[in-house]
């Protein structure tokens, strides 16, 4: 369900087994990277009053929590602020969850993360392992410095793992037009959220492909390793692709000028008619996704 929104704001929709309220667009944390303290404040007071309460960074970010954390100080009670680890050890996971904590000058996260589980076992195998990372989110949630569990994934194999492993509040996964009509990435993933009833957050809903080896230089998009789409229609359609699945949100690209694109699309978001899905699906054709199953 969806709930409606102000004029001009972002709608929300329940995450988790608590139904916690979130916008249906979320702030990358990468979106205030290397910006200035004082245009971080700006931008972040600005995404709260269009409704976004929904906040997603890590430590891997360069200065991102940085930046965040002071910016967002003044709206933290009523916002859902999320971040992740690299690391896969105990040890480390712990150490870097400290560190965030502080960068971000908070005291607990609504949502700890595993970060970018791809290979099954590198990754997945190690997480979960005696004196794995696991145990460290296991114990921070106990402990009350993390609220809920999740991991992104970037491999439909460490993903399905993954979920069929531990009772996780939600997955951060590629939900992309192109990787679904293409790749065939991203459907038997949701499936198995939604058997298992963990909430679905959606990356590169704005990604049009990889980048082409004859591609020009793309110093305008510096923060995107993929190729981005800048057509207005084409991030219309693509961005109402991904909501229209069931995600409780999306979090557009870091580049600002395409997170405000998401936001004006999203706050006046309505669910793909047959007739532009069919258009999707040809948008998609001849495009080289960036995740393939």
């Amino acid at each position: 369900m969806t709930s409606p929104p102000r004029p001009g704001t972002l709608a929300r929709r329940p995450y988790g087994r608590a139904r916690l309220p979130l916008s249906i667009v979320g702030f990358g944390g990468i979106v205030v990277m290397n910006a200035t303290p004082e245009h971080a404040a700006q931008t972040v007071a600005r995404a709260v009053e269009r409704g976004v309460n929904y906040f997603d960074v890590a430590p891997s970010y360069g200065n991102a929590e940085e930046r965040l954390g002071p910016a967002l100080a003044p709206y933290r009670k009523n916002c859902f602020l999320a971040c992740k680890t690299g690391k896969r050890d105990a040890a480390g996971a712990r150490a870097e969850l400290e560190a965030s904590l502080a960068a971000l000058k908070t005291d607990y996260f609504d949502l700890y993360q595993l970060h970018a589980l791809t290979d099954l076992a590198k990754d997945v195998d190690a997480v979960f392992a005696q004196g794995g990372a696991m145990e460290t989110l296991a114990a921070a949630r106990q402990s009350g410095q993390v609220r809920h569990l999740g991991f992104s994934a970037h491999s439909v194999p460490a993903a399905l793992s993954a979920l069929d492993r531990f009772d996780f509040d939600s997955i951060l996964f590629p939900i992309n037009f192109a990787t679904y009509h293409q790749g065939q990435f991203g459907p038997t993933v949701v499936a198995r959220a939604r058997e298992k009833g963990v909430s679905i957050l959606a990356l590169k809903a704005l990604a049009r492909q990889q980048w082409p080896e004859d591609a020009p230089e793309r110093p305008q998009y510096s923060k995107c390793w993929y190729q981005p789409l800048t057509d207005p229609h084409q991030c219309d359609l693509a961005l109402r692709f991904t909501l229209s699945q069931p995600v409780t949100a999306a979090v557009p690209p870091g580049e600002e000028e395409l997170f405000w694109r998401a936001v004006e699309i999203a706050c006046h978001f309505q669910p793909l008619s047959e007739a532009e899905q069919r258009e999707v699906a040809a948008l998609a054709a001849g495009l080289a996704p960036v995740f393939r199953a």
